[in-house]
C-alpha cells in the first residue's frame, strides 16, 4: 500500500507560481497512475490533472490548461505540479492520488477511480 505526502503549498499573490510535490512511499511508484485534485471550501473535490504511469500521457482540466504542468520522476517516487499564473480561484486544498493496476499509458480523471490519497496541502492565492 502506498502512502502519499504532499508539500509545497502556501500563500502566493495572484500571478505568482508554486510547485507542489507528492512523495510516495511503501509501494512501487512506477506502477501507479497519478493525479492532482483540489477542493475549495464548500465545494466538491475537483479534478485538476492526471499523468500515466510512464509519464507519456497527461490530461488537464480546462482550468489548468496552459498554466499548470504535471510531471513525475519515477526514480524519486515523486509527482510534481507546477502552477503558474495563479488566480484567487485556484485557492484550495490540493490532493495527490494514486491508482494501481492500470495500463502504462492510461490516465485517470475521476475521484472514484483512485485508490490512495494524500492528506492535502493548502494553496492560497491572494488578489
Amino acid at each position: 500500500q502506498v502512502q502519499l505526502v504532499e508539500s509545497g503549498g502556501g500563500l502566493v499573490q495572484a500571478g505568482g507560481s508554486l510547485r507542489l510535490s507528492c512523495a510516495a512511499s511503501g509501494g512501487t511508484f512506477s506502477s501507479y497512475a497519478m493525479g492532482w485534485f483540489r477542493q475549495a471550501p464548500g465545494k466538491d473535490r475537483e479534478f485538476v490533472v492526471a499523468i500515466s504511469r510512464s509519464g507519456s500521457s497527461t490530461y488537464y482540466a480546462d482550468s489548468a490548461k496552459g498554466r499548470f504542468t504535471i510531471s513525475r520522476d519515477n526514480a524519486k517516487n515523486t509527482v510534481y505540479l507546477q502552477m503558474n499564473s495563479l488566480k484567487p480561484d485556484d485557492t484550495a486544498v490540493y490532493y495527490c492520488a494514486a491508482r494501481d493496476r492500470i495500463p502504462l499509458t492510461v490516465v485517470v480523471r475521476t475521484t472514484s477511480q483512485y485508490d490512495y490519497w494524500g492528506q492535502g496541502t493548502q494553496v492560497t492565492v491572494s488578489s
